[in-house]
């Protein structure tokens, strides 16, 4: 049975085990996934680029560094090896004041309906992550509402304080993507840490990488077409 997660696809095969780890566990493909729904949302009305890059680093320090620090203090196997919890609640923590701080200037610069999107986002990511509750929110559901559907809005409104209907079409589009994600994720997970054939878990591997490749080129697709 595989007992960490180094061998994972999206971790460097190079460098020290202290990078290789760090870089690891901020998940970047599915960080970046994430924060592409953030600037779909921001793209899905009359935005600016300092707005659409706050949303961005906003996204990437509650999710991409707190949410995941959270998520291997509150696994039970220790996915990334024996690593200081004080460490990863220092980063957590601090990542996710900064996000708070972000938000909350936008909240009282006019988007006011962030902050109501905000605190949902901050009562998933601590009872998915930590499975608070006995793990009630550790499900499908949950992962498809605050990594897919929440950022789109999030992304609207911090542009302009309303959703459009390009928004809502956008958010089911990033709601079927993070549902497949983590559907295939899970089976995933299971399969390398059984040591099952390279056959049968590569093709969730390719379903993986597939589509978060497809997010990001849709991101930058969307972009051009916005930005142009």
């Amino acid at each position: 049975m595989e007992k960490d997660r180094l061998s994972e696809w999206f971790v460097p095969k190079f460098g020290s085990k202290n990078f290789r780890v760090i870089v690891g566990i901020l998940f970047l493909p599915y960080t970046g996934m994430v924060i592409s729904f953030a600037v779909w949302g921001s793209l899905s009305v009359e935005f600016n680029l300092d707005k659409l890059l706050s949303i961005c680093v906003l996204y990437f320090c509650a999710i991409g560094i707190s949410g995941h620090c959270l998520d291997a203090l509150g696994s039970k196997k220790k996915p990334w090896g024996n690593i200081s919890k004080r460490n990863l609640w220092t980063a957590s923590i601090i990542s996710l004041i900064v996000a708070i701080l972000i938000g909350m200037y936008y909240v009282f610069s006019g988007s006011y309906w962030l902050f109501l999107i905000g605190i949902i986002e901050i009562f998933f990511l601590l009872a998915y992550n930590l499975e608070l509750f006995q793990g009630k929110f550790h499900n499908n559901a949950s992962f498809v509402i605050s990594w897919g559907i929440l950022p789109v809005f999030a992304g609207a409104t911090i542009q302009s304080n309303f959703v459009t209907l390009e928004t809502i079409i956008y958010a089911v589009i990033s709601a079927s993507a993070s549902y497949i994600l983590i559907v295939t994720s899970k089976k995933y997970k299971i399969l390398k840490q059984n040591n099952a054939s390279y056959d049968l878990f590569y093709k969730k591997e390719i379903i993986l990488k597939s589509t978060t490749s497809i997010v990001a080129i849709l991101t930058v697709i969307i972009f051009i077409t916005k930005y142009l």
